[in-house]
């Protein structure tokens, strides 16, 4: 989660599993249909994006495993904090997003939810699940990476 400063709201959840697991080929951003207990949960930091991802269901998106904590103050309308939520796109995206995963090996996987002026908006990714090999050619290009910018520091 983005660490928050004094005085300040919690501007985006990130999914860091995403990135590390998946090779993100296109990116979509989409509004989402919450309750209004749920915005104000997420203006307070109480989201994990941990495991989400999207599937298609009868012409519509819908984004699962996205946990947003019950809001302290709502009183009676309480939501699941676990329930399936409504992702709302362009038909063309939605078609295209359909024919990647009917197409196999790809996911459509939450990567963040942020505010975009007062709406709240999740940016998914379709990805390629990456092999354990994968994943080690990433750390090996990290680390030398930053030992050349140890290098080049150090000679200025």
């Amino acid at each position: 989660m983005a660490k928050k400063e004094q005085g300040e709201r919690y501007r985006e959840v990130r999914n860091s599993k995403a990135l590390r697991d998946y090779f993100i080929e296109e990116r979509f951003e989409a509004g989402i249909a919450l309750k209004g207990s749920e915005v104000k949960s997420i203006r307070g930091g109480h989201a994990q994006m941990a495991d989400c991802y999207g599937l298609v269901d009868k012409g519509e998106v819908w984004l699962h495993n996205l946990h947003i904590d019950e809001y302290a103050h709502s009183g009676l309308f309480v939501h699941d904090p676990r329930r399936s939520r409504k992702l709302l796109l362009n038909r063309s995206e939605i078609r295209k997003i359909q024919k990647a995963l009917e197409a196999g090996g790809r996911t459509l996987v939450g990567v963040r939810m942020y505010f975009k002026e007062a709406l709240v908006k999740v940016e998914m990714g379709l990805g390629v699940g990456k092999k354990q090999h994968d994943k080690r050619d990433a750390i090996k290009a990290r680390v030398v990476n930053r030992e050349m910018q140890r290098e080049m520091r150090g000679r200025r």
